[in-house]
């Protein structure tokens, strides 16, 4: 597996209170959600590389 990147991400409380009750509700965790989104917006651009996927 490949070594995964940290880096800080700054938002407004009120975004973050969104993403824990709809990462509560997926059952994911708020950084799991994150790349989850993440994951799903480079597709959908076409932006991830296939061996990525």
């Amino acid at each position: 597996m490949a070594k995964k990147k940290a880096f800080v991400i700054r938002t407004q409380p009120e975004m973050m209170e969104a993403l824990e009750k709809w990462a509560a509700d997926e059952f994911r965790s708020v950084n799991g959600q994150i790349e989850y989104l993440l994951n799903e917006a480079l597709k959908k651009a076409g932006r991830k590389k296939k061996k990525d996927r």
